[in-house]
């Protein structure tokens, strides 16, 4: 026995049927599917675009607002942006495929401190979410903290996100995803760190107990899209694919290499997505090394950094200083003149820039 079909339409108000026949069949593409009465027509139901209307004169409803998407909007109603239906329906025509806003990051200069206890949010897959970055720089970037308590299987869809730069690092324990085109699950350890490159499709697994990551997002809001019909794992592709010129990066904290720090009294490990990226961001973590810290300034749009471990004092000319500990945050706006002063013989801290090709200047001058 075949089991008949189940239709959803959205009934819309209307004072002259006849005057929304041609509005609904001919400027917005949509096909007639059925009338009534046949000698003084008040109702009809229209398909099309994936979506079922039906209208009716005197219904007592608003006149609604229907949203048309669309990657060829010059094509589609003679290239028009916002139309209004005889019925009064606004119709509103958007791209079908999510763009990136590009917005200029605010200067500031702001601190977020673990021990002040900003709010843990639940977000998405029962994750909590703790906002690093409050002003998120005029919306230009996001940074969280995440975790998730409990630990083992994780609730996700495969999604992916709209955006210029993602970046996850796992802070504490591990966490194993999957991503398009990487071969099978890869597990994060405590230190190793991916980039999302816009568009790759990816799940969460599971997870360690009291797992923790650091997330990073280009701009602030972006979105994230479910795709119900890709499956993960989906084999190897291609390693130099790229997305939207962005390939993914896989920094591995075991197989890594230090170095001098460009700031004199510390060590850094590169985690090659200046490259990946082709210099959209540049990430580093950075422990203590040799030599005597100096005061420096930078010219980055965004310079983002999160304390893994120990602690250090935040120098600046104009503000307080700062005693930062392991959960604590920093913006550093362009230009300003900071010093990392008493770094613990642990101190970790994970470096953000935006670009990644930035230049640093020592000394106060």
């Amino acid at each position: 026995m075949t089991t008949p079909p189940i239709l959803a339409e959205v009934l819309l108000p209307t004072s002259e049927l006849r005057d929304d026949l041609p509005f609904f069949t001919k400027t917005l593409g949509m096909q007639l599917e059925n009338i009534f009465p046949a000698d003084d027509p008040s109702v009809a139901s229209f398909s099309g675009h994936g979506l079922r209307v039906r209208i009716e004169k005197g219904a007592d409803v608003a006149a609604g607002h229907l949203r048309i998407l669309t990657d060829d909007i010059e094509g589609f109603a003679d290239g028009a942006r916002e139309l209004t239906a005889p019925n009064g329906t606004r119709i509103s025509i958007v791209p079908l495929t999510p763009q990136v806003d590009h917005i200029t990051p605010t200067r500031e200069f702001a601190v977020r401190r673990l021990a002040d206890e900003a709010p843990w949010v639940i977000g998405r897959a029962g994750m909590h979410y703790r906002d690093l970055i409050p002003s998120r720089l005029g919306g230009s970037i996001i940074a969280s903290h995440i975790r998730i308590p409990d630990g083992g299987p994780v609730p996700d869809m495969v999604h992916y996100h709209t955006v210029g730069f993602q970046l996850i690092y796992c802070y504490r324990g591990w966490v194993d995803v999957l991503y398009e085109d990487q071969g099978d699950m890869i597990r994060l350890h405590a230190g190793d760190c991916v980039t999302q490159p816009p568009g790759i499709r990816h799940r969460v697994v599971e997870a360690s107990p009291n797992i923790e990551v650091i997330e990073i997002g280009v701009p602030a809001e972006h979105i994230t899209t479910i795709d119900h019909d890709f499956t993960l794992p989906n084999g190897k592709g291609d390693p130099l694919r790229e997305w939207d010129g962005q390939t993914f990066v896989h920094h591995t904290k075991d197989t890594a290499t230090w170095a001098p720090f460009r700031v004199p009294g510390f060590d850094a490990r590169d985690t090659g997505i200046t490259a990946g990226t082709k210099g959209i961001a540049g990430i580093q973590v950075v422990r203590k090394g040799a030599g005597t810290p100096q005061p420096f300034r930078h010219d980055a749009g965004i310079y983002f950094t999160f304390v893994l471990e120990g602690a250090m004092t935040l120098h600046t000319a104009d503000h307080p200083d700062r005693d930062l500990a392991a959960g604590d945050a920093f913006v550093i706006p362009p230009d300003m003149v900071v010093e990392y002063r008493n770094p613990s013989h642990d101190i970790e801290l994970l470096e953000v820039a935006l670009r990644g090709d930035f230049n640093v200047r020592l000394g106060t001058a």
